[in-house]
């Protein structure tokens, strides 16, 4: 049996196996992987030297931890296909939202140890956040090393099952919205003359630098950006314009529309 095994090596697979990986979590003999592109398995053996394989089936049978990292829509045809290779000695790791425990249970026709997680796609740069909601056989030491592969390549945190859909608004499809928040600084850095390069660089430092303050100082978010904004100042002008373009809400009803897209998948 291979420690790890993936079915799918997309975007998402190579961000967890480049970070178990370089993290020296398991070997890469002992990681295995499949996926329908050719190209995409001999880019992963190449950079990371771990065994890949055409066949499904295979790394079902040989993978003590089995992570389905195909696109949800496929996810019931892998199932149909593995679902007599797997036991119940196996964790069985899905990445897709919209799924839940207990479909994985129908699709499966038995009880097996399941865990649903959201992992988001900065984990490609190592600073990904992964939600972590275990079925009830899993155990504390099972769990326990799941969270320790998953924290290879950012952080990880057990959540209620519930909160799944909040996870995926929060931090899956969040990425999405800080890149379109940076896109438009930087357009907003160029009209008034900065060059594009240079504009991307400042709004992405500045993205950067301030997620790090709200983590590293443990201060409320707006008590940070009432230190920015001094009394007829400067930045309370952006933020009176933020605020009267209805910045909060546009926020907050997107994230409601991508949660209720995730409990239709």
């Amino acid at each position: 049996m291979k420690e790890i095994g993936f079915i799918g090596c997309g975007n998402m697979a190579k961000a967890m196996i480049g970070g178990i990986v370089g993290k020296n979590l398991v070997p890469s003999e002992e990681i295995l992987a499949s996926n329908r592109s050719r190209e995409a398995l001999d880019y992963a053996e190449e950079t990371w030297g771990i065994l890949v394989t055409g066949d499904n089936r295979q790394v079902a049978r040989e993978a003590k931890i089995l992570v389905l990292a195909v696109k949800p829509q496929y996810y019931s045809q892998v199932i149909q296909e593995i679902k007599e290779e797997v036991t119940e000695e196996q964790i069985i790791m899905s990445i897709a939202p919209g799924k839940t425990l207990a479909w994985f249970e129908e699709q499966f026709g038995r009880r097996l140890k399941f865990i649903r997680c959201n992992p988001n796609t900065p984990a490609l740069v190592g600073e990904g956040i992964t939600s972590v909601s275990p079925g009830e056989l899993v155990t504390k030491e099972e769990l326990s090393r799941v969270m320790e592969i998953l924290g290879s390549f950012g952080r990880a945190a057990v959540v209620p099952e519930a909160m799944s859909e909040a996870v995926i608004a929060v931090s899956g499809s969040a990425p999405a919205y800080v890149f379109l928040f940076i896109e438009a600084m930087a357009d907003g850095a160029v009209s008034l003359g900065m060059p594009r390069k240079q504009a991307y660089e400042f709004a992405s430092q500045a993205v950067l630098g301030a997620a790090k303050m709200v983590q590293e100082t443990g201060l409320h978010p707006g008590e940070l950006k009432d230190m920015v904004c001094s009394p007829g100042g400067t930045t309370i002008q952006a933020v009176r314009v933020l605020e009267e373009r209805g910045m909060r809400s546009s926020v907050m009803e997107a994230m409601t529309a991508c949660a209720d897209k995730a409990r239709g998948m």
